[in-house]
């Protein structure tokens, strides 16, 4: 007899090794990330961006100082796994992707941003690349939301570099150093997105995501 195991049910041994693994490592944030949370309290809508790639460690920095945030998660099934860690880390997930039900998960995304107050947390290359190439989700719900964009990045001293992923996915040693870079806020503009307009718009974006940690 064939016995069929659901690997969504290690969520809560993947969370556990996450949160681990998250609170071993040494951030060192560069820019006010307090600010961030500031005016979050205060009411003010905010989108966290970064690359696909650095979604590890952004994402154990972030685990370390709030859970207030409501993340985008692909519908499929390696997502449901995700979605379940991300759940038991306190933050409240959509499912939904620039490949498959993304307007409707961006349209739930400003749903909860706005009930809840979260901050929403976008990878603005992904899921699929080209990388550091921003897709138009994060400009559009940035714009629906009325939000504020905080670019950030991080930069772990010691790790694994998977170089043949489109990604080139980081994954920090546990115990290191790693730098956090928190950008200025962007403000989207209130012109109407057509493809000129949605084009310098992420082109701005991409700018100020490439240049933290470039100096200093």
């Amino acid at each position: 007899m064939k016995i069929q195991f659901d690997l969504a049910n290690l969520a809560p041994l993947i969370s556990g090794v996450f949160k681990l693994w998250a609170r071993s490592i040494r951030y060192e944030p560069h820019g006010s990330w307090q600010s961030v949370l500031d005016a979050n309290k205060s009411g003010q809508p905010l989108v966290i961006a970064l690359w696909h790639g650095e979604i590890f460690p952004v994402t154990s920095f972030a685990y370390t100082v709030s859970s207030h945030f409501v993340t985008f998660v692909s519908q499929s099934k390696d997502g449901e796994i995700i979605s379940r860690v991300i759940e038991r880390l306190g933050h409240t997930t959509v499912r939904g992707s620039s490949t498959r039900g993304g307007v409707k998960a961006l349209l739930q995304a400003k749903r909860i941003m706005q009930k809840e107050n979260r901050m929403a947390v976008f990878t603005i290359d992904g899921p699929k690349g080209p990388r550091h190439k921003a897709k138009d989700g994060v400009i559009f719900l940035a714009q629906r939301a009325n939000a504020r964009i905080i670019p950030v990045r991080a930069f772990p001293v010691k790790k694994k570099v998977f170089d043949k992923s489109w990604d080139h996915f980081v994954l920090p040693t546990p115990f290191t150093r790693c730098p956090i870079y928190i950008g200025e806020p962007m403000t989207v503009t209130t012109k109407k997105l057509d493809k000129a307009v949605m084009e310098k718009e992420k082109k701005r974006l991409e700018e100020r995501m490439l240049s933290l940690g470039t100096k200093g």
